[in-house]
């Protein structure tokens, strides 16, 4: 059994989640392997799922669900809890409520149990994904866009609200004005990008971390091997007899934050939900907070000098 987090909204959500995220850099599987993918997912006992307009895996995803539903491998779609994300081609207060309703006919859904607002930026519509010209970059209304999410919230269409990649400075402002309070924070996090001032702040908030990235990509593009290759979670791992990347996610969770895993291997599926039943020591949790800390996402992308940041400090404050 995967244990739970109650959300400031009232709702349950599991404490691991499977990522159906997808690199820009990176080809996605075809869709008819992604199904297989994450049909394996909930039949390895995932059943909190993570995905985002801009993944391109809504459609197989929901798909799978159906698969599932047909099979037997959960009884109703409340067995689940599926994550979508606004991305920021429709960051703009007139675009959330069409956004979320193509992302639930992709789904093939009624409702997604979190919708968040991917990042704290905006792009003129039909903006290409990676990289984009700098005059794509539009100011971003925070207030009216999060006024459309909490629409979104109050129709039924999503049971929890949230953001992703939100610093202190911007959830403060959020705050300010939030009728309906962000439920959850999804951010870069792991042992080598710890983001332990945000974890605080968040959780004097009642705002919930998820952590995506949580072994710093592994290699990938962008990412680095910070985790699988750090000599400090190696020891930790032969000593325990774990692999790296299990003691990176029961870090994370021992943390009080929800890791997103993301594999399609059948193996590692199982391997990254057994973080369960053991823990870290206080001796282990302290040689991991010595970690160099490193981030893996500079958010140069978004930075131009029309736009609203100018510079990477003003991304993440």
């Amino acid at each position: 059994m995967i244990p739970e987090v109650v959300l400031s909204s009232g709702h349950k959500m599991p404490s691991v989640g499977m990522g159906a995220g997808a690199h820009p850099l990176v080809p996605l599987p075809p869709p008819d392997a992604l199904v297989s993918i994450f049909v394996d997912a909930i039949e390895a006992g995932y059943s909190h799922f993570d995905t985002a307009s801009i993944y391109q895996t809504e459609e197989p995803l929901g798909r799978a669900i159906a698969q599932a539903l047909e099979q037997g491998l959960i009884k109703s779609r409340d067995d689940l809890f599926i994550t979508s994300k606004l991305w920021c081609t429709d960051a703009d207060p007139d675009l959330v409520l069409p956004a979320l309703k193509r992302t639930l006919k992709k789904l093939g859904l009624e409702y997604l149990d979190l919708y968040l607002i991917h990042w704290p930026v905006r792009l003129k519509q039909g903006a290409s994904v990676v990289p984009f010209p700098k005059e794509d970059i539009l100011p971003f209304d925070m207030k009216r866009t999060w006024e459309a999410m909490e629409e979104c919230c109050r129709l039924g269409l999503a049971k929890s609200i949230g953001v992703s990649n939100f610093s202190r400075k911007k959830l403060s402002q959020l705050l300010d004005h939030a009728t309906i309070p962000p439920a959850v924070n999804q951010v870069e996090m792991n042992p080598a990008w710890q983001q332990k001032e945000l974890r605080e702040f968040c959780k004097e908030n009642g705002i919930h971390v998820c952590a995506w990235s949580p072994l710093a990509k592994n290699g990938a593009p962008g990412g680095s091997l910070a985790v699988m290759k750090s000599p400090i979670l190696k020891d930790i791992a032969m000593a325990k007899r774990k692999s790296i990347a299990q003691i990176s996610m029961r870090w994370i969770y021992q943390q009080e934050v929800t890791p997103i895993v993301k594999t399609y291997n059948k193996e590692r599926m199982k391997e990254n939900l057994q973080i369960f039943d053991w823990e870290l020591s206080d001796e282990e949790l302290d040689k991991i907070s010595r970690i160099p800390q490193q981030s893996g996402s500079s958010g140069k992308m978004f930075v131009s000098p029309n736009g609203p940041y100018k510079t990477i400090e003003e991304v993440w404050d």
